[in-house]
This record gives C-alpha cells, structure tokens and sequence, in this order.
C-alpha cells in the first residue's frame, strides 16, 4: 500500500518552493522556450513537454515528457513492481493529435521497505511519437499527466501542460534522442536467447526463464494484459557457462485466468541503460 502525502497544491507557497528541486529547475531553464512547455512543479517534482526539431507539416513529431524529481526519488515504469502505481498519460484534449504513443526507456528494479518496484531514479524522459490528424496545420499539445514519486512515503503528483509544436529548432533534440535509444527494441526469443519452461504443475506453477548472455542483466515479467501483475524474476544459481537464470511463480493473474493453460508472456531485459524486449509462448 501507498503511503501518501498531500500535493503541493495544498501547501503555501513558500513551502512549495522551499525545495531543492526548484532551484535546480531554474539553474536549467532552456535557451528556447518555444520548444518546452513551463515546468510544472509538485512537492518532490516538476514535469514538462519538451519537442524535438521537426520540419513543416511533418507526418509526426518526436516529443518527451520530462520528470525531474527530488535527489532519491523514483517514479514507476508502466508495471511498477511489487508497489506504487504506473504514470498515465492523457492527450485527449489536444488539437490536431491523431495519436500520441508514449515509449518507456529502459527502467531498474528500485528495492525500498514496500518491496522491489520498477522504474526510474532522479530524473526521466518518456519519449512521445506524436501523428497529427492534417500534417498542413498546427499541432497543440495539451497533455494532463498523474504519477507518484515516492522515497520512504509516496506523493501523488499530477502536471498540466500546453505546447504548440512548430518547425523552429530546438535544444532538446539530443535529449529526446537520448530517450529514445534506452527503449526496449523488440526481438524475437530466439534473437533474445531466451527461452522458459514450467518447472512443475502447482497451483502457482513456477516458470524458468535462461538467457544466453554472460552480462549480470535485470528481467522483468509482465502478462497478455495489463490485469497481470506477475512477480519479478529473481536470479537462479547454477546456471551454465554463458547463461543467466532466473524463476518466479506465475502469480498476480487477474480472476478467471488459469495460472496452468498456456500463455503469452513478455519480458523486458535490461543490460545498463540499454534493454530488449520479447514475447515469449509458455506452454
């Protein structure tokens, strides 16, 4: 469970501002306005938009939603682990906007007193391509973010921000860029080197994942839906020369799924900052 704090905006404003995140915002304003919306600063952390260069009537732009939290502070990947909630991202009051896909970087197992979460530390862009309804007009991006950032309590933070997109050129474009390489690139199992099994029949079956790779790599699990909220993978000793090993349990499955009938399952495999993404049949 959630240990939460009240928002900033509930609090004067002086005790708002008296954080440190703050005066690093300022020390870090961008040259260019145009191409970043205004900070939106809570109580441990501020958000905004950032675009990166794009030319006239571009089929679609390469966006980022910045966080940059407090020292310690971490916010969640889209399965957030053991605890804590996943970010949400909505754009539906955008004007010329025929779709906005977030991407998620490649994201660390974080352990705290709640257990280990997934997700990111001090400060994260979560890269958007963003597709326009008439690539001939201005886009406008509205978008109404709510995420939580969290050290030994969790605070519920939320950010609004309103960015016209244009062709003018920007100082993010390495940033975004930046964000952009730390996605996940989807492979096939066999491209990963990775293979899993059920290790026997229980009510709660345990899967064996191995991967051909000698790097001391992080795992994460996740299901055919989001309703699935499977265990982390946790090391296994023993493995053979050039392999890592891991196990969990086929737990966290929504009501009416049969831990026992077969299943899609999607692992995302993190090596530093860089990571790889499958899915993977379990029989």
């Amino acid at each position: 469970m959630l240990s939460v704090m009240t928002s900033s905006r509930d609090l004067p404003f002086g005790a708002a501002a008296a954080s440190a995140l703050v005066i690093v915002l300022l020390a870090q304003a961008p040259a260019h306005a145009e191409s970043a919306s205004q900070w939106d600063v809570d109580i441990r952390a501020a958000s905004r938009l950032i675009a990166a260069t794009a030319k006239a009537g571009a089929a679609h732009y390469r966006i980022g939603v910045e966080l940059q939290m407090d020292p310690g502070w971490h916010t969640y990947w889209r399965y957030p682990g053991d605890s804590g909630v996943a970010p949400t991202f909505d754009f539906s009051d955008s004007d010329n906007v025929r779709s906005a896909q977030v991407l998620y970087p490649a994201p660390h197992a974080i352990t705290d007193d709640s257990g280990t979460i997934i997700g990111y530390t001090d400060h994260v862009i979560f890269p958007v391509v963003v597709t326009p309804r008439d690539s001939a007009k201005p886009v406008r991006l509205k978008l109404d973010l709510q995420y939580a950032v969290c050290q030994k309590i969790c605070v519920p933070s939320q950010g609004h921000h309103d960015l016209t997109l244009d062709s003018k050129p920007s100082d993010f474009d390495q940033d975004i860029a930046g964000a952009m390489v730390s996605v996940p690139k989807d492979v096939t199992p066999q491209q990963a080197g990775l293979t899993i099994r059920r290790v026997n029949k229980n009510s709660k079956p345990l899967v064996a994942v191995d991967i051909a790779t000698r790097d001391d790599v992080q795992i994460f699990a996740e299901g055919p839906t989001a309703e699935w909220a499977l265990p982390i993978p946790k090391p296994v000793e023993g493995a053979p020369p050039g392999h890592r090993q891991f196990g969990f349990a086929l737990d966290g499955l929504p009501p009416g799924a049969d831990p026992k009938k077969p299943a899609d399952l999607t692992f995302t495999i993190v090596d530093g900052n860089h990571a790889i993404q499958t899915t993977a049949h379990l029989d």
